[in-house]
This record gives C-alpha cells, sequence and structure tokens, in this order.
C-alpha cells in the first residue's frame, strides 16, 4: 500500500466542514454560517451559507487576527455583539465582514488533541445578538465535526503504521497479532462513527486488511452481519462480552445476541470454536 492510496482512502475534510455549516444554517435559522479548515497555523474560509458577496471567501485569517483568528489561538468560542465597535478584537477584515453588513458574530474553532482544525461561524446582521440556541448548535457542530476529524486522523496514522511494517520470519506472529488488535479497534472506531460515508471507509478498510492477511473469504463460507463481525473481533483478542460491548459501545445484552447469531451461522458450539471457524472461512484476520 502507497501513501497516494492512504490518502486517497480519507475523505475530505472540507465535505464533512460543509455538512456541518448546512446543518447549523438549516437548525439555527441564522442569516449567515461559515467556516474553514486550518493550515499551517491560518485559518482559510471556504464554506458558505448565506452571503451576499464573495468577500469573505478564500480569506486567509492568522492566528490571533480578527474574530477567527482569535477563537483558533485560544482554542474556545469567542463572539462579538456588534463587530464594528468590537475592541476586543483586531480588525484586520473590516472590508469584507462589512461588506456583508455583519454584526453579531460567534466563531467556534474545532479543536483535535489541542489544535485548532477548522473554525466555524455563525452571523446575524441586524442589531439583534445570537441567542443561547445558536451557540449550543454550533457548538455541537464543532464538537461533532472534531469527532469525524479525530478519527479519520486516527484510521490514516494506522494505516501508516501498516504501510511501515514488514514482516520476517521472526517477527510474523508478534505482527499477525497487533494486526488483529488493529482491525478489532478499526471495527469499533466505525461502529461509533458519525457519518455513513466514514462508517462505509472504515468498514473496507477492515475487509482490506483481513483480505491481505488471510485472503478472499471461501465460497461456503457463512454470510455474517457487520455487527456479528465486529462482536467476533473482539471475542477473538480474548475479551469477555462485557469488554467488547464497552469497545463498540453497545449493551452487554446485544452483544451477546450478535455472538449467538454467529455461532449459529458457523455451527460453532462455543465462542473459542467461533473464531477458529470465521478464521478458517476466511471472515477474520
Amino acid at each position: 500500500m502507497t501513501p497516494t492510496t492512504s490518502a486517497l482512502l480519507r475523505p475530505r475534510d472540507s465535505d464533512a466542514l460543509r455538512a456541518e455549516i448546512r446543518w447549523v444554517a438549516t437548525k439555527a435559522g441564522v442569516p449567515v454560517v461559515f467556516g474553514g479548515e486550518v493550515h499551517n497555523d491560518a485559518l482559510l474560509l471556504t464554506e458558505f451559507v448565506g452571503t451576499m458577496t464573495n468577500g469573505l471567501r478564500g480569506l486567509s485569517v492568522l492566528r490571533t487576527s480578527g474574530l477567527g483568528g482569535r477563537a483558533m489561538d485560544m482554542r474556545r468560542p469567542a463572539s462579538v455583539a456588534d463587530y464594528r465597535s468590537a475592541s476586543s478584537i483586531t480588525h484586520h477584515y473590516d472590508g469584507p465582514v462589512n461588506g456583508e453588513r455583519i454584526r453579531s458574530v460567534l466563531a467556534v474553532p474545532v479543536v483535535v488533541d489541542n489544535n485548532s482544525r477548522a473554525v466555524l461561524y455563525a452571523a446575524n446582521r441586524g442589531g439583534s445578538s445570537l441567542g443561547d440556541r445558536t451557540v449550543d448548535l454550533v457548538a455541537e457542530a464543532g464538537r461533532r465535526l472534531a469527532t469525524e476529524i479525530a478519527i479519520r486522523d486516527e484510521v490514516d496514522r494506522r494505516l501508516r503504521m501498516l504501510e511501515m511494517t514488514t514482516p520476517s520470519a521472526g517477527t510474523a506472529p508478534a505482527i499477525s497479532e497487533e494486526l488483529r488488535d488493529i482491525h478489532a479497534e478499526l471495527r469499533g472506531m466505525a461502529r461509533c462513527a458519525e457519518g455513513e460515508k466514514l462508517r462505509g471507509r472504515l468498514h473496507v478498510v477492515c475487509e482490506r486488511l483481513t483480505r491481505a492477511m488471510v485472503g478472499a473469504p471461501g465460497q461456503d463460507a457463512p454470510v455474517l452481519s457487520r455487527r456479528e463481525l465486529d462482536v467476533l473481533s473482539q471475542i477473538a483478542l480474548g475479551c469477555t462480552n462485557q469488554e467488547a460491548a464497552q469497545r463498540l459501545s453497545l449493551r452487554p445484552e446485544t452483544v451477546k445476541s450478535y455472538l449467538r447469531n454467529a455461532m449459529i451461522k458457523l455451527d460453532a458450539h462455543s465462542r473459542h470454536e467461533a473464531v477458529v471457524l470465521a478464521r478458517r472461512h476466511g471472515l477474520l484476520p
């Protein structure tokens, strides 16, 4: 697997950012919602709903400059009731902001591993301040986007680990166990991931990892659901039902039900036999 292949696996973060901006615009009903990603210590504004001009499009906001730069630097939300008269921020971007007739503005940073990775804005053009509901909705969107980016980062990190791994005869057993652990953790991440597209991509990575280790499933292999495979992958690591439930964010009773269904399909009489048969059929690494 080459670095180019890994890059193609990760969907563009701007797509997730755009989805959250549209969600805020729909839910909060504010006139203007916009935002962008942070690259090399600068925020690039790329996504907009409700703007009347192109003045903000492509604007690069430097750290500590303006409201967004302040939020990015402090790693917490910042707001002003009247942008024009606000003394708490620099006014480097008065031209494009005033061109939109923006008055009340909220900027919420998307913080991942203590770094600002994006900033979401909501703004009014009139004199009324943004209400608590709007603040809560933008903060919710920011947390959701932070979780999404963190999951994508972790997937990329683990794919890089796989790319750098070159097993030798002496290290193959230990590496196989590590790859199985990675496989199980990726399945757990897929179970908890926000967004159907990301969940689907995570499952594709899991399936590719399984094929790389054991080949394609046999023609006579039983068909197990993703949830049944999620549970079996945790059981294969020696997890109890309770531990598997915690790792997959499921109830223990649900884990027990998935495991029972998998055992029936595999014609297994114990959890250990279910894992052995799943591996024999090429369903698990």
